[in-house]
């Protein structure tokens, strides 16, 4: 809303509102009293007292709203801006409330001379009015102030404890002014007249009753369709954010233009959503390392990324003369070798639903079965190594890929405010080993007999044996296979 608009819109609300309740105490102060005994000067006050008290109260709710017109939609505001705002309220009920303090200062002055019955009308009618203003001035503006409210502060927590009435209170002031005022004004004029009390028992006083009947279903209607509107609007508007929410769309943001307990009701959906924008956030950059099929499947299974032992199998690859590229090609020619290089790793490992644990300047080191558990991850381990050797011949480097599986540790490593999913067991350091080894067999591709040991599918089909030795750093031999297609 315009800052502008919203400013007449709460002007022409607030004088509304005292004009309305200047009509409902008007028609009860003449059902009341005789007309015929109202003496001239009576009646130019109360007319001129009605026309003063509504320009005071136009007046002073520009007065009221124009300050947040500054900044509102534009900036933040200042702390004492911030602290003018907070007063709206108080200020807006010393402003409805003013004219019938001035205007039971000059009227029952004029009354003195009349009867007893007609100068307790006028006082109760006049402190019903004041009252009835003040309240239905608050519910009339409920709506308009929101985008002030709402630009006060984004968070509820940081607003000083200045708060509009919550739901009870409200539906105490709703029962206040609608049921508890008519019915107390009701039931005192059936008693005064039953004992005799300002009234005689022969009064006819039927026409004030059905008058205050009348203020108590018209100003009823009136405020309990507000107060609805004002807890339920904002209830509404969590409602449909969250079935946004439920549809994946998680950028919605509410307005926290309320200081009750809806208030927190706006502010905890604003934190719920940031926190799962978080936790999408957090999941997109590890699905960057370990591949969004992974991720969600991980997610699903419920799949603890803490550590644990368990059997996986392990792919090492790892580039041949990549150095002697740096020397003989600029920087940008020899990374976008790099980045082609481990775009195609990437790319075979996720299809087999890998984990690229690590990039080691021109080497990468995949894992298959942890995160996320496979029934046969050596299958998948040797599957990628085939397409990779394939693949990988399109580069202008040599490579070497080498295969193991065993059980190894899987998971976070590292200090307290700093960890590193990787994996650390005998079958890591012997892909590497073989990999090296692998540069100097013709199909570039080697994987041990462990490995070759664990599978369950037809993949072993693809790999003969190609004797054994033992590998540089380990004591023991390793029993060697090689693709049969190469």
């Amino acid at each position: 809303m315009k800052p502008r608009r919203l400013l007449i819109r709460y002007a022409a609300g607030l004088t509304f509102a005292y004009l309305l309740t200047t009509g409902e105490v008007a028609a009860l102060v003449l059902s009341l009293t005789d007309p015929g005994g109202a003496t001239t000067p009576i009646v130019i006050a109360a007319v001129a007292l009605v026309v003063v008290g509504t320009i005071a109260v136009a007046i002073g709710a520009v007065l009221i709203i124009a300050p947040a017109m500054g900044w509102l939609g534009v900036r933040e505001p200042t702390e004492e801006e911030h602290r003018s705002a907070l007063r709206i309220m108080r200020r807006q009920s010393l402003i409805t409330a003013g004219p019938w303090g001035v205007a039971a200062a000059v009227m029952i002055p004029l009354t003195l001379g009349m009867s007893v019955d007609t100068i307790v009308v006028v006082a109760s009618a006049l402190l019903f009015g004041t009252i009835a203003t003040v309240s239905t001035g608050f519910l009339f503006t409920l709506r308009t102030l929101r985008p002030v409210l709402a630009g006060l502060t984004k968070d509820f927590s940081q607003v000083t404890p200045i708060t509009a009435p919550g739901v009870r209170a409200r539906m105490l002031i709703l029962w206040a002014v609608c049921v508890a005022l008519p019915g107390l004004g009701i039931a005192s004029l059936l008693i005064l007249r039953r004992y005799g009390i300002i009234f005689a028992q022969t009064a006819h006083i039927e026409l004030a009753l059905l008058v205050l009947a009348l203020v108590a279903v018209v100003l009823g209607l009136r405020s309990t369709i507000l107060v609805a509107m004002s807890i339920s609007d904002p209830v509404g508007e969590v409602i449909d954010a969250m079935s946004e929410v439920e549809r994946g769309r998680i950028d919605q943001t509410l307005q926290v233009y309320e200081w009750s307990e809806i208030g927190r009701l706006q502010t905890g959906f604003n934190r719920m959503v940031a926190g799962l924008r978080e936790r999408e956030r957090l999941r997109d950059l590890f699905g960057r390392h370990v591949g969004e099929e992974v991720v969600r499947r991980a997610v699903e299974e419920n799949e603890s990324l803490s550590g644990d032992e368990r059997e996986v199998a392990v792919l090492f690859v790892d580039l041949v003369g990549s150095t002697q590229l740096a020397v003989t090609n600029r920087p940008h020619e020899l990374a976008e070798v790099l980045n082609e290089f481990f775009r195609i790793v990437v790319a075979a490992v996720d299809q087999n639903n890998g984990l690229v644990n690590k990039f080691q300047g021109d080497a990468a080191l995949a894992v298959f079965g942890a995160p996320l558990r496979m029934p046969d991850p050596t299958s998948a381990a040797l599957a990628t190594a085939r397409t990779l050797s394939a693949q990988l011949r399109r580069l202008p480097v040599d490579f070497g890929i080498g295969v193991s599986a065993g059980p190894v540790f899987a998971g976070n490593i590292g200090a307290e405010n700093r960890y590193e999913y990787t994996v650390i067991g005998d079958a890591v350091n012997e892909a590497a080993r073989l990999a090296d080894r692998a540069k100097d067999f013709e199909g570039r591709v080697l994987c041990s007999g462990a490995a070759v040991e664990r599978v369950t599918g037809a993949e072993k089909g693809n790999w003969a044996a190609d004797g054994s030795e033992v590998l540089r750093g380990r004591t023991t031999p390793t029993r060697i296979f090689v693709p049969m297609s190469t």
